[in-house]
């Protein structure tokens, strides 16, 4: 019964995107821009700031350990 419950689901969505017409353009659209966003914000907005600011391993889980152990101020 439950497979049912998911197939008529499962099938509900489908046939609606299915038959869609400038639902797809705007889906498309949706997608490339959440792709640009992510992309450009990743790249410009949140740099590696552990390896950029560390040279290895060891200083890099050093520095991890110490701000998450030390106390708040």
């Amino acid at each position: 019964m439950k497979n049912n419950i998911f197939r008529r689901v499962f099938n509900f969505y489908y046939e609606g995107f299915r038959s869609m017409t400038i639902g797809r353009t705007l889906w498309a659209i949706i997608i490339i821009k959440l792709i640009v966003m992510f992309l450009i914000l990743k790249v410009f907005f949140f740099p590696n700031f552990l390896k950029n600011n560390f040279d290895s391993d060891n200083e890099r889980s050093d520095y991890v350990i110490e701000q998450l152990t030390k106390p708040n101020e």
